[in-house]
């Protein structure tokens, strides 16, 4: 338990003291009310001034005392929210030291309270404003790195709807070249080669077949529902080779040689004679 606090308003008690030494009379009485006109003086002005009685004085210093303690128990609340809210943020000791030094305010001299709320106050508004610009700082590091991810993302999926761009492009022009008869033959030929072995005596009875089923047109339709350059009946069993069957005279053509090589035909020459006598394979 501290200590009696040391009283910071003592107008009212010197006035006291002052009066009781005048009415002993002799020299003693005399040098004390020489010792004390002044803090008579004083306290007569603020008597007149507040148009209160000494006793009420004393009063008023123990509001005072009061209000001091209030405002600086607001202030180290205030002072220690600010601390933990910006923990990390800034520079927090300044705060920290006057905070700790306020925190005993109950039983320090009135003026030193007074001086170190002040001095807490001053701090709290600096290390706010510190975190403040922190935040702010932070803020716009974010902001710009979200930003150059961003930019970065967009600049990604431009180079990837380029390069989409692009295959489309090659693909579209080798479409352009295989979708016709010339072009379907050559597919057909280096695919027969490369995945069955057939020569040129194979290509040439293949060539024979198809020429006769569809001319090598890969939108050739029959009202039977044959479809493509091998007339698969449906067409849509040429799935199985790509999905793109319908636009497609590869898909088509390799399509047509697995065909013929898992059936009973086995190479294009038996599909051929096959087709000679019965008029179709």
């Amino acid at each position: 338990m501290a200590g009696p606090r040391l009283k910071r308003f003592t107008l009212g008690t010197v006035a006291v003291l002052a009066i009781a030494g005048l009415a002993t009379g002799g020299v003693h009485a005399v040098q004390s009310a020489a010792d004390s006109r002044e803090s008579v003086t004083a306290t007569s002005a603020l008597s007149d001034a507040t148009g209160r009685q000494h006793e009420q004085l004393g009063a008023y210093s123990t509001i005072a005392e009061a209000h001091t303690d209030k405002t600086a128990s607001v202030t180290l609340d205030e002072a220690n929210q600010v601390l933990a809210n910006t923990e990390g943020k800034a520079d927090a000791s300044a705060l920290t030291a006057v905070s700790s030094s306020l925190a005993g305010f109950e039983s320090m001299p009135i003026d030193l309270v007074v001086s170190l709320t002040a001095e807490t106050k001053t701090e709290t508004a600096a290390l706010s404003a510190a975190a403040a610009e922190a935040d702010r700082v932070a803020a716009e590091a974010a902001a710009a790195a979200e930003a150059a991810a961003a930019a970065e993302a967009a600049a990604a999926a431009e180079a990837a709807a380029a390069e989409a761009a692009a295959a489309e492009a090659a693909r579209q022009a080798t479409l352009a070249t295989t979708n016709t008869p010339e072009g379907a033959k050559a597919a057909a030929r280096a695919l027969a080669s490369s995945k069955y072995g057939w020569g040129s005596d194979q290509f040439s009875c293949l060539n024979q077949l198809w020429e006769k089923e569809s001319g090598w047109d890969y939108q050739a339709y029959n009202p039977s529902g044959a479809t493509g350059i091998p007339q698969a009946l449906p067409g849509s069993k040429m799935a199985s080779a790509g999905t793109d069957w319908a636009t497609n005279a590869s898909t088509q053509v390799a399509w047509g040689l697995g065909y013929i090589k898992a059936s009973s035909y086995g190479t294009p020459c038996a599909a051929w004679a096959h087709s000679q006598a019965n008029n179709w394979y």
